[in-house]
C-alpha cells in the first residue's frame, strides 16, 4: 500500500497577500514563498505546520455558499485553552463568526471568519 503525507492546502483568492496576511496576524503563521505559477500571484504560507498555497484568482470569481456543503468545508486548529485564544483573536480585532460551543464532553470549539469565505476553526479538546 502507498504511503501518504499531507502536503498542501490550496485556497483561492481575489487577494492573495491580503489573505496571507490575514494568517500571519491571525494565527502565526509565517510566509514561506511567493510563486508566480501561470503568471497568477501564489503565496505559500507555513500555518502550524501545513503549508497553505494561496492562488490569486480574478475579481468576479464565485465564493463557496454558507456551510454547510459538501467539499472541504474549514480549517482546523487545535488549541490548548479555547478561552486564551478567542482573547488573543479579539486583540487583534478578528472577528468570531460562532461559539464558542461544547458539541460533546470535552470539546469545545469556535470558528473565525477568514478572506474569501473560508473559515477556520478553533478546537480545544480536554479529557471528558
Amino acid at each position: 500500500m502507498a504511503t501518504y503525507a499531507l502536503d498542501h492546502l490550496h485556497l483561492r483568492s481575489t487577494d492573495a497577500e491580503a489573505a496571507a496576511d490575514f494568517y500571519v496576524r491571525a494565527f502565526g503563521a509565517a510566509i514561506v514563498d511567493r510563486q508566480q505559477p501561470g503568471g497568477r500571484l501564489r503565496v505559500v504560507i507555513d500555518l502550524a505546520g501545513t503549508r497553505l498555497f494561496i492562488e490569486a484568482v480574478p475579481e468576479g470569481t464565485g465564493s463557496p455558499p454558507a456551510p454547510p456543503f459538501r467539499g472541504l468545508e474549514h480549517i482546523g486548529l487545535s488549541v490548548a485553552d479555547l478561552d486564551a485564544a478567542l482573547a488573543d483573536l479579539a486583540a487583534k480585532k478578528i472577528a468570531l463568526a460562532s461559539g464558542p460551543s461544547s458539541p460533546r464532553p470535552g470539546v469545545r470549539i469556535a470558528f473565525v471568519a477568514a478572506p474569501d469565505g473560508a473559515q477556520v476553526e478553533l478546537i480545544e479538546r480536554k479529557a471528558a
